[in-house]
C-alpha cells in the first residue's frame, strides 16, 4: 500500500509518498480501503502555514476527511461488517456532548489520516455513508459537513422560518447553506463575484450580497431582514468580518465561530470592537465550533439520506496527483470541495 506523509509547516515539498505493508486491524478496529479523501482549510494550516491548535504527530498521514469500504475487522467489532461503505469521523473518539481534550485525537493530526490506500480506524470512529452518495461525495462531509451541522444545531437549534447568514463559498459555508434550507430557513449569503452569486442562488440562497461591490454588507443584510437582523451566522472570516457579522445579527441571535478561525477573536480583543461591547452584555451569543461529534455526524447523515442531498464538489484529482490537489486548493478559486480519488 501507499500513503502520503507530512510534517507541520514543511510546505508542499514536504508532502511525500511511501510504501508500507497493509496493516491488520486490532480488537475493535476496522481496516478501510480508502476510496476518496477531501481537502479542507485545516490541511493548509498544518502543511503550508505550520499552525494548528491541536497536536500534529511528526510524519503523520494527513487529511481528516475520507471514505471507503471495510475490508477487514478485528475481534469484538459489532458496529460494521466487511464490505460496508463507511466514512471516518475526523474526531473518532468524540462520541457526544461538548468538545473536550480527552476526545481531541484527530485524523491527520495526532492520528494518521485518510490520504492513504488503507486506514485502520476504531469501530466507533466510522459511520455508514448514505446509499445515494459516491465515495467522493461521502468524503466531502466528515469534517466540513459535520462542522456546518454543529454550527446550525449544536447551540440554538435552527428552526423553520429562521434566517441564516453564510459567508463566502468555502466548504463549511456551502454545507451550511444546504443544511439550512433542509430546515426550512431563509439563507442570506455573501460572496465576491456575480458568478458565485448565481451559483449560490442555484443552491438555494434566497439573497446574495457581493462584499466586494458592497463593503458594508451588514447594512444590506439588515435591510433584507426588515431591520431585525439574522438569527444565526456561520462565521468563517475571523477578525475581518466578525464586527459586520454582529451588526447583522438580531438581538439574542447566535454567531458560530468556525474552527481555528475562532482563535483570532479572543475575549481580550472584544472591547476593541465597539459594537462588541453590547455583545459581551448578551446581545448576541458567540459560539466557538470545533468540528462535531459522532452523534452529530450520524444525525447529519440521516438528514442527507432523507433529503437525498449531495455536497458540492468542485474538482476531483487522482491519488497520485495529491500535490496538484493541494496547489489547486491553495489557489483559493474553488467553489465546493476538492476531492482526491483513491480508486
Amino acid at each position: 500500500m501507499k500513503s502520503y506523509h507530512i510534517n507541520k509547516g514543511a510546505g508542499l515539498a514536504g508532502l511525500t509518498i511511501r510504501e508500507h505493508d497493509i496493516p491488520a486491524p486490532g480488537p475493535r478496529e476496522v481496516l478501510v480501503r480508502v476510496r476518496a479523501s477531501s481537502l479542507s482549510f485545516r490541511e493548509l494550516l498544518i502543511l503550508i502555514l505550520g499552525y494548528y491548535p491541536l497536536p500534529i504527530r511528526p510524519d503523520v498521514v494527513p487529511v481528516a476527511e475520507g471514505a471507503g469500504e471495510v475490508v477487514a475487522i478485528g475481534s469484538n467489532v459489532t458496529r460494521v461488517q466487511v464490505g460496508e461503505r463507511v466514512a471516518g469521523a475526523a474526531f473518532p473518539y468524540w462520541m457526544d456532548g461538548p468538545f473536550a481534550w480527552d476526545s481531541a485525537a484527530q485524523l491527520g493530526g495526532s492520528l494518521d489520516g485518510m490520504l492513504t490506500e488503507y486506514a485502520v480506524l476504531p469501530e466507533e470512529g466510522v459511520a455508514h455513508i448514505p446509499e445515494h452518495l459516491s465515495f467522493e461525495e461521502a468524503a466531502a462531509l466528515p469534517l466540513v459537513g459535520v462542522t456546518a451541522w454543529n454550527a446550525l444545531t449544536g447551540g440554538r437549534p435552527l428552526q423553520a422560518g429562521d434566517t441564516v447568514l453564510t459567508l463566502g463559498s468555502g466548504g463549511v459555508s456551502l454545507c451550511a447553506l444546504q443544511f439550512a434550507k433542509l430546515f426550512g430557513a431563509r439563507v442570506i449569503a455573501t460572496t465576491s463575484s456575480e458568478e458565485k452569486a448565481e451559483r449560490l442562488k442555484a443552491l438555494g440562497a434566497d439573497d446574495v450580497v457581493n462584499y466586494r461591490t458592497t463593503p458594508d454588507w451588514h447594512v444590506v443584510v439588515r435591510e433584507l431582514t426588515g431591520g431585525r437582523g439574522v438569527d444565526q451566522v456561520v462565521e468563517v472570516g475571523g477578525p475581518g468580518t466578525i464586527e459586520q457579522s454582529i451588526k447583522s445579527t438580531r438581538f439574542s441571535g447566535e454567531i458560530s465561530l468556525i474552527g481555528s478561525l475562532a482563535r483570532d477573536v479572543s475575549t481580550s480583543e472584544l472591547p476593541a470592537l465597539g459594537v462588541l461591547r453590547a455583545a459581551i452584555a448578551g446581545v448576541v451569543t458567540l459560539r466557538s465550533i470545533a468540528a462535531g461529534n459522532r452523534a452529530q455526524f450520524l444525525a447529519m447523515n440521516r438528514a442527507i439520506a432523507t433529503h437525498q442531498l449531495k455536497p458540492v464538489i468542485d474538482r476531483v484529482f487522482p491519488f497520485e496527483d495529491a500535490h496538484a490537489a493541494y496547489r489547486y486548493y491553495e489557489d483559493g478559486q474553488h467553489f465546493g470541495k476538492v476531492i482526491i480519488s483513491h480508486s
